[in-house]
């Protein structure tokens, strides 16, 4: 999932301290899992904005709604209405999220109350860590299902730097070594052989080399009926 961490309050506050009539945005999905910003942390960041005495703005007027996810056009245009009169958007969503309601909304500012953190999933208890770089050219197959573009510091390919000790990634922190945990995962399933293969220069043309990326889904892709 993609995790975020609320800003702090003052920045958020920074952002929208001019505008009068906010309309404060929960989304339900990710970022709701991760306890960053769905509706239970727009109710408290709405209070939380309310309970601020502005000279500037004594009569501030803050709406609070939470949508399912804010990086689908057609959840924002047929399930979600801005209030009228609102001056400015703060948004609980990822950077996709921001984005997608600043399009829709192209009128109103759509400031963000998060910072998108990474692709990752939940670990322990409240904790969550960096498992995918979305980098399009998956290779868990020959490692595992440990990546090393995400968690390794370095993103190598081949197996671990000179800097590993004993485990451990040399940046400290107590992080593991990427490669450690896929040889070791590995040697438990009985493939070591993958390790022995030779990757070769990874095409980063699938990452972020080419800009921009998209993915469009057509009646001719593996796995698509036709209609």
């Amino acid at each position: 999932m993609i995790t975020g961490k609320l800003k702090p309050f003052e920045e958020i506050y920074a952002s929208i301290e001019k505008f009068k009539n906010i309309l404060v945005v929960g989304c339900g999905t990710c970022v709701s899992v991760c306890l960053s910003g769905g509706d239970r942390e727009a109710q408290i960041l709405g209070k939380e904005i309310m309970s601020r005495k502005d000279e500037k703005c004594p009569e501030r007027i803050v709406n609070i709604k939470t949508i399912q996810r804010q990086c689908e056009k057609d959840f924002i245009t047929d399930f979600f209405e801005v209030p009228e009169g609102t001056d400015a958007i703060l948004s609980l969503a990822c950077g996709a999220g921001v984005q997608t309601v600043a399009e829709v909304f192209k009128d109103l500012p759509v400031l963000p109350a998060l910072n998108t953190t990474f692709l990752g999933a939940l670990d322990e208890y409240g904790l969550w860590r960096e498992k995918c770089h979305g980098c399009g050219s998956c290779l868990l197959a020959h490692t595992g299902g440990i990546c090393p573009i995400a968690r390794c510091a370095k993103s190598i390919m081949n197996g671990p730097c000179g800097g590993s000790t004993n485990g451990k990634c040399e940046i400290g922190n107590g992080i593991d070594c990427a490669w450690q945990l896929i040889i070791d995962r590995l040697k438990a399933l009985g493939r070591l052989d993958e390790y022995g293969k030779i990757f070769p220069f990874k095409d980063w043309s699938t990452d972020r080399g080419s800009g921009p990326r998209s993915m469009q889904r057509t009646a001719n892709d593996p796995f698509q009926e036709a209609n």
